[in-house]
């Protein structure tokens, strides 16, 4: 197994922030992943194919009205980092992050946390704290108006712990496979997604799935996200004035 995910039933930047560009969507040299079970074809070979976890299992076909989507880095962007955070008592939102989601959610867009759980590779914590806190979180974001549409983790680490997590897989950032594993699952539409992230990892995964990629140091994220929201509907508005 390789990355996971719990998807959740659903229902003007700051100073310091620096934008990746986007890169190609796929190249022959990335892991290519398709929807699963009657769609599931990769190039990757069996021993990193990509595993999920679904409580609900009624999410749109990737075929369905594609959307924008914005995705978060956890730790460092939505919750203070303290290092391997896996209870719920460990959780200090950032100022704005629940209203960012809230925010995205109202314009459409949909969200999905990706991160690195080297935590369990580690033997800090096992794969079965992380998605409890996970579905925490959620429940804390439904308590404000928001939701997560799916939350994805990789466990994975190259050089610590034993196999199966001890591995150079494709999912853990900077590879962009938790990213791709979300757009074939749910109906993305790249042009207009963006992720958040704390690290340069993060927006070179971003850059690799062919999404731009904003870092985050710190601050009002709901502010964050409103800048970055705001550009993006003015360059529809543009491309739509020029025909583009």
């Amino acid at each position: 197994m390789n990355w996971f995910c719990d998807e959740m039933p659903g229902r003007q930047a700051a100073s310091g922030l620096t934008t990746a560009a986007p890169g190609r969507l796929f190249n022959r040299t990335e892991p290519q992943v398709r929807h699963r079970k009657s769609r599931t074809a990769s190039i990757m070979p069996a021993s990193v194919m990509p595993a999920s976890v679904m409580p609900d299992e009624s999410h749109p076909a990737p075929n369905a009205n594609r959307r924008r989507a914005a995705f978060f880095d956890r730790d460092g962007v939505l919750n203070e980092d303290i290092g391997f955070a896996h209870r719920p008592d460990q959780i200090t939102w950032m100022p704005g992050a629940r209203e960012a989601v809230k925010r995205l959610n109202e314009v459409g867009s949909l969200v999905f946390v990706v991160n690195n759980q080297a935590g369990v590779a580690r033997r800090l914590y096992g794969e079965e704290t992380v998605r409890p806190l996970n579905r925490w979180m959620h429940q804390e974001l439904q308590a404000v108006g928001a939701h997560v549409d799916a939350f994805y983790h990789c466990p994975h680490h190259p050089e610590h712990g034993e196999p199966p997590y001890r591995t150079a897989c494709a999912c853990r950032k900077p590879e962009p496979g938790m990213l791709l594993q979300a757009m074939a699952e749910w109906p993305v539409e790249p042009k207009g997604s963006f992720l958040i992230g704390d690290r340069d990892t993060d927006l070179q995964a971003a850059q690799r799935a062919g999404i731009e990629g904003t870092l985050y140091r710190g601050g009002d994220l709901d502010a964050v996200v409103a800048g970055i929201v705001a550009g993006i509907m003015a360059r529809s508005t543009d491309d739509v004035a020029t025909g583009g």
